[in-house]
């Protein structure tokens, strides 16, 4: 009888065991749920990275997840309400109000840096400052305006602009600071970037929206505007400044790119609340995998199953 006993509490332990082994790595049975997380993708390519890598690790964590297609600024609605659950890309230099507001809210949670730094700017190619001396001081624009002109916007400058999604203020930028261009919208990222590349190829002229991390200051040779230096106080008030009648008369803020979540993660998915919290990444390791997709024509998910390959320290830690 006690050998039968001992025998079946030595099954007992190695079914226990084998049990164990089948749970994913990270997973804590019984305590995040088993609704999908819904990660938010937006229209850049860095975005998609880091919220890909980011859903490849929740899944090895055993946690279910969905993508789902939203826009930059009005995706906090779906946030605050529950309906979308983690942004991992908020920038200082364009999402910062209305991060700040949602948060403010009590229904969205700030989950900290994703460790990348923000600029997003005005910027021109070098040969663009030899035709305008002056550069890169804003105040130079308006004296080349039409050395930055196309025949649609001729005699006033060309600025083109990312899309109208990703904000930025640009428009009220221009009228502020009184300046001679015109504000063009491009469609996408892709178009974006790739109108500069055709233009660097020509010299022709060009003044547009460069954002890094990113490979575009990488290639090419040029320089941001210098527009009066950002404060909080130039957006909310108009006194603020050299132009006392408006406000947006300086540059865009600089800083931290942020992860936001909705506030139910936490307690709903635990797992997924450290993963999101935990997660860090590099501009340098963040420019190298967009210059991947964007520049070698490999496949974004390629790129981030390559990452998760060779940081597998790294993302483990994120979960453990």
């Amino acid at each position: 009888m006690r050998y039968k006993t001992r025998l079946l509490g030595a099954i007992t332990g190695v079914l226990a065991l084998a049990g164990a082994a089948l749970v994913p790595f990270g997973a804590q049975a019984g305590t995040d749920s088993k609704d999908p997380i819904k990660l938010t993708l937006h229209d850049w390519t860095g975005q998609l990275v880091t919220t890909k890598i980011m859903g490849e690790v929740m899944k090895k964590a055993g946690l279910n997840i969905s993508y789902v297609q939203a826009d930059y600024i009005a995706q906090f609605a779906g946030l605050k309400s529950g309906d979308l659950t983690v942004a991992m890309e908020i920038w200082e230099t364009t999402g910062r109000e209305a991060m700040d507001k949602a948060t403010a809210s009590g229904k969205v949670v700030n989950m900290g840096e994703t460790g990348m730094q923000a600029i997003e700017e005005w910027w021109y190619p070098a040969y663009m400052k030899e035709r305008c001396p002056g550069l890169p001081d804003w105040k130079a624009l308006n004296k080349c305006a039409e050395k930055f002109s196309v025949p649609e916007t001729a005699p006033k400058g060309r600025y083109l602009g990312g899309p109208v999604t990703w904000g930025g203020f640009d428009e009220e930028r221009v009228e502020a600071l009184g300046l001679n261009f015109e504000v063009v919208h491009a469609g996408t990222d892709a178009a974006l970037f790739a109108e500069l590349e055709s233009a660097y190829q020509r010299k022709a002229p060009i003044l547009l929206w460069v954002y890094a991390p990113h490979w575009a200051p990488v290639k090419f040779d040029g320089e941001w505007v210098e527009f009066p230096k950002y404060d909080a106080k130039c957006y909310s008030d108009p006194k603020w400044g050299g132009n006392t009648d408006a406000a947006y008369d300086c540059g865009k803020p600089r800083g931290p790119i942020w992860k936001v979540a909705w506030v139910g993660l936490k307690d709903k998915w635990p797992t997924g609340y450290k993963a999101v919290q935990n997660f860090k990444i590099s501009n340098d390791a963040m420019g190298a995998m967009v210059s991947a997709v964007d520049l070698d024509g490999k496949k974004l998910d390629d790129v981030v199953n390559a990452w998760m390959d060779a940081n597998t320290a790294t993302w483990q830690a994120w979960i453990k």
